[in-house]
Parts: structure tokens; C-alpha cells; sequence
């Protein structure tokens, strides 16, 4: 069965929702036989390649509301993290571009270590703070999960490579209604939002698997 996620590198609740999916798909009888592919959705994908502003700060911002309210909800984020064995420091991240750090993601989906790419980079992200709009943090974070040198370097090293290939992913996401991830799609035929409790997903796995 095939599981298709829309997400970004940047977004806690996607790092949240991968780890809850896997959780759901190693307790399924039936784990084997299902296959994650990630999809490129980028949530300020007119960011700069660096701002050092702090999250908290630029979520106030953003939303209306005042910095210690931004601060309770980062602060929930990091409890329900922690639930799923995830240690954020949110305190560390800083806004980033992630257009580059999508286009290495197709390449790692040629090279069969997407997945291993993915985790990767939302680690460095969340747990390290490490600055993922900057190529040199790629290259080193690319490279480390076995990703060749030359190939990376291609590809950061122009705009071109795997670009329409993220396009296509932001264009099917926007056709299938996607305005806000993880998205998760379940053999074609079932959607669902957000990072669902893993009882929620294990409960679309087993019914897409009943249709498949």
C-alpha cells in the first residue's frame, strides 16, 4: 500500500506527523508491504535564505498574538514531541528557505534515501537547530545519509535540477486541496490532515488495505 505525505522541513507538526505514522505502520501485521513517498509543500516559500529572528518572535507576528502565548504553544509542541521520542529545541530554529533542501529530496527519491533524507534534514531543524536554507548545511546533511558528493553539489550548485519536480508536487498538492500539512494520502483514495494520532492512521491503513 502506498502512502503519499505533503510536508515541509520546517513544519514541527510534519515531524510530529512522520514519526506517528511510522509508529501506526511498525505496529500494522501488515507493515511490510507499505511505502512512504514525500512531497514537497513549502509554508513561506518566500523566505529568505536566512533570518535570525526567533520563531516565537515571527509567530506573534504572524498570528496576532503576544510572544508568551507563542511561547506556550512551542512549548506544547516540545511536550508532544517528547511524546514520540522527539527532542526539539525550538528555541534554536530560524526562519529558512526550504526550496533547495526539497529539490535534494527528489534526488534522494532517485537514489532510494529519501526517507533517510527527510529524517535527516527535520532533525538537524528541529533537535539541532542547524540552518537548513544554507547549501553548505545541506551538502553536510545530504552527503552524511550517503548521498554523492558530485550530485548534491550539482544540484545546490544551480536552481535548475529537480525544480519542476517540486513545482509538480506543490501543483498536485494544490489540486488535491492541500492547504496545510503533514497531508496525508492513503492508496489514492483517502486524505487526512494533520498529525493524527497513530490509532487515527493505523485505523486509514487498515481500511485502505481492505481495498487494495
Amino acid at each position: 500500500m502506498r502512502i503519499d505525505v505533503w510536508s515541509d522541513v520546517v513544519c514541527p507538526w510534519c515531524y510530529l506527523g512522520k514519526r506517528r505514522l511510522e509508529i501506526a505502520i511498525a505496529d500494522h501485521p501488515r507493515s511490510d508491504e507499505v511505502e512512504v513517498h514525500w512531497h514537497s509543500y513549502e509554508l513561506d516559500p518566500d523566505a529568505p535564505v536566512g533570518d535570525d529572528r526567533p520563531m516565537t518572535a515571527l509567530i506573534a507576528k504572524k498570528y496576532g498574538i503576544a510572544p508568551e502565548q507563542a511561547e506556550a504553544g512551542q512549548a506544547n509542541l516540545t511536550r508532544l514531541a517528547a511524546d514520540v521520542g522527539l527532542d526539539y529545541h525550538l528555541d534554536r530554529t530560524r526562519r529558512a528557505n526550504t526550496f533547495d533542501a526539497h529539490r535534494l529530496l527528489h534526488l534522494a527519491r532517485e537514489l532510494g534515501l529519501q526517507n533517510q533524507l527527510k529524517e535527516a534534514l527535520l532533525a538537524a531543524y528541529f533537535c539541532e537547530g542547524r540552518a537548513l536554507g544554507d547549501p553548505d548545511t545541506l551538502f553536510e546533511i545530504a552527503v552524511g545519509v550517503g548521498l554523492d558528493a558530485e550530485a548534491v553539489g550539482a544540484v545546490l550548485g544551480s536552481p535548475e535540477p529537480y525544480a519542476e519536480q517540486v513545482r509538480h508536487d506543490e501543483q498536485a498538492g494544490v489540486e488535491l486541496g492541500v492547504t496545510g500539512v503533514p497531508f496525508f494520502v492513503f492508496e489514492g483514495r483517502y486524505g487526512l490532515a494533520g498529525a493524527q494520532d497513530p490509532e487515527v492512521l493505523r485505523k486509514v491503513i487498515d481500511r485502505a488495505f481492505e481495498e487494495v
